[in-house]
């Protein structure tokens, strides 16, 4: 992309190759200004070279036939290797009439955009990375003055700052000389100034102090508005647009919904933008796609410069909110899935459904804040709505509480009494998961009240049940089983038997809390039953992992390791690592309370494992400790 370095890499590559001798008949450079908007041709560059090879006046060729014949005899003759520079050429018009027709001579060329067409050795130049980054702009200090130990006093705000700066050198460069001139400030106070602003561009470009060493503009506008003016109409619809997509990088189905076209025309239009130097293909199962920093800032500021691209990028982040709405439902609906009810048709099988909001997750938690605009407010609360059980599942609680307080803010706003219940009931979960013990209690005790008020007997019962488990979390041992038992009654007023089983379990977790163990271990048993009438697996698990617990509160450890056992499996069929975890850290204890110190040792290090693959790290770090207390 432009400011990449590649004219410095050039003209770096060129003098080392001098000292180690490779080019005794010297270099040959032109600037073919293929960015400008009078791009160098062919035929200028030619008379260019010819002068720079002593053939000028008379001596030079009247027609361009014969100039380019005098160019290429004159290095065939050529018996000392040369190198040859063609900087910024914009297409291969430029330089093929140039190349010097011998292998005896080098050519290197810099392009913002890639000839896959010509068998030529392509290499692609990628940012900096954060080292890079810092030890560019330090030395860049240094050495125009070597007491300036900013760097070292601020080793934090110089990795912002390069953060900030995309680790781009164009703009590390930029920063670097603004630190110069403002040699007794502090890179704090650039970093601030750039934060408040939101977009680095104008701060680096109001402070750009002149030239670089090519002579060029220090500026990062320009080199963007150049690229962006390039491109054909539709490539330069879809970059702008792009730009608008949430998440660090987006998948190819999104962008067609972004730029309302088919796949395989959206596809195209990212590959050329991709050999432009202006998208990045991310590689992996499906092919996503990324924009610089600087660039997502650029298509941005395009698209609020006027009122048709505003309104272009509004209608484009509505057909983006569909489609996600539409995929995470349909994920959501496999998680969700039980044998006997329709099985959903986007993803065949819980893998599928995970990978997908895996790839997407970023950009899903982003859109779903949308929630706080009222024009994208509806679509926002619904794919919030299908976002719980994923989140949850992979451990992403702040996501989730993140997405669940947008929700019912938005939907608070628009007075939809169905929808603030339901995202009320999200965020206690939520904030219940995160140990927010008396936000959560409050949380499903406001969406027990707002489903009364619809009379929506199962989300009342829904509530219900979450509001015992935060209850009978806060100490609250009483008050959860009497939150259990109304919600189990409301379940089986309404026939709903899969609700009913997962109150038997969870009043049986509170009678084992309230030391009532026999009575506990028949709760369980009733609601194991119920679900495996009803095919549930999982849920089959919870109760075998529940009983677990009940049979070892009563000295029961053979039986509690069995009953582990059994969850374990489950929990391992459905790829439910925390699941797992959880069930590894409690036959560890099993076995240490039998004095099995060797097996409980290798059941808390399959636990700390299984709880890092889940993303669970403090739960991880516990059960490693209680591995080498056992050592």
């Amino acid at each position: 992309m432009g400011g990449i370095g590649k004219t410095a890499l050039a003209v770096e590559a060129g003098h080392r190759a001098f000292a180690e001798g490779w080019f005794p008949g010297g270099a040959l450079f032109v600037d073919l200004r293929g960015y400008d908007d009078n791009p160098v041709t062919g035929d200028q560059a030619v008379l260019a070279l010819l002068d720079a090879l002593g053939v000028q006046g008379t001596d030079l060729p009247q027609t361009t036939v014969r100039q380019y014949d005098a160019y290429r005899e004159i290095l065939a003759e050529r018996h000392n290797r040369t190198l040859l520079i063609l900087d910024n050429a914009s297409d291969p018009s430029q330089f093929l009439p140039l190349l010097p027709g011998t292998d005896h001579h080098r050519v290197l060329i810099t392009s913002r955009n890639r000839p896959d067409a010509l068998p030529v050795r392509l290499i692609d130049l990628e940012t900096l990375t954060a080292d890079d980054s810092v030890a560019l702009v330090s030395r860049a200090l240094h050495d125009a003055d070597e007491r300036d130990d900013r760097p070292a006093r601020e080793p934090h705000a110089l990795r912002e700052l390069a953060d900030l700066c995309g680790h781009l050198p164009l703009a590390l460069q930029i920063a670097a000389a603004m630190l110069r001139r403002r040699r007794h400030r502090d890179i704090a106070s650039l970093v601030a100034e750039i934060m408040a602003a939101g977009d680095p561009t104008p701060v680096l470009d109001g402070g750009s102090p002149g030239t670089d060493l090519y002579g060029r503009s220090l500026a990062l506008r320009p080199v963007l508005e150049a690229s962006y003016r390039r491109l054909p109409p539709e490539q330069a619809r879809l970059l702008r647009l792009l730009a608008l997509a949430p998440g660090i990088d987006v998948g190819t189905e999104a962008v067609a919904a972004l730029t309302d076209l088919d796949v395989d025309v959206a596809l195209g239009l990212l590959e050329d933008l991709a050999s432009a130097g202006l998208v990045t293909p991310v590689p992996g199962g499906d092919v996503r796609w990324r924009l610089h920093d600087l660039v997502r800032a650029f298509g941005v500021s395009v698209v609020a410069s006027a009122a048709e691209l505003l309104e272009e990028g509004e209608t484009a982040r509505e057909r983006l909110l569909e489609l996600y709405w539409l995929l995470a439902y349909a994920a959501d609906s496999r998680l969700r899935w039980l044998p006997g009810t329709a099985e959903p048709e986007r993803f065949g099988d819980r893998r599928q459904a995970l990978a997908w909001l895996d790839g997407e997750r970023a950009g899903l938690v982003a859109a779903a804040q949308w929630a706080g605009e009222e024009r994208h407010a509806r679509r926002a609360v619904r794919l919030a709505e299908c976002l719980g059980e994923y989140l949850v599942w992979r451990r992403y609680l702040d996501d989730w509480v993140t997405v669940a307080r947008a929700a019912r803010e938005a939907a608070h706003r628009a007075g939809d009494l169905d929808g603030e219940a339901i995202a009320w009931h999200n965020l206690g979960i939520a904030l219940r998961e995160t140990g927010q013990l008396d936000e959560a209690v409050d949380a499903l005790t406001h969406t027990r009240d707002l489903s009364q008020a619809v009379e929506d007997r199962r989300g009342e019962a829904m509530a219900w049940g979450n509001l015992g488990d935060a209850l009978r979390a806060a100490g609250r041992t009483e008050e959860a089983m009497d939150a259990h038992t109304r919600a189990r009654e409301l379940y089986e007023a309404v026939g709903d038997h899969h609700g009913e089983a997962m109150e038997w379990d969870s009043f049986g977790v509170a009678l084992r809390k309230a030391g009532r163990t026999e009575e506990a271990m028949d709760a369980h048993t009733r609601a194991r039953e119920l679900f495996q009438a009803a095919e549930d697996r999982r849920g089959e698990g919870r109760t075998w992992h529940n009983l677990g617990a009940a049979l070892r509160e009563e000295g029961r450890v053979a039986e509690a390791i069995e009953a582990y056992g059994k969850d374990l499996d489950i929990c391992r069929e459905f790829e439910n690592w925390y699941g797992a975890g959880q069930n590894l850290y409690y036959l560890a204890r099993a076995h240490e309370e039998a004095q099995h110190h060797m097996e409980a040792r290798t059941y808390y290090l399959q636990a700390a494992d299984a709880y890092t693959r889940a993303n669970a790290p403090t739960e991880a770090a516990n059960a490693q400790s209680a591995a080498h207390a056992l050592t």
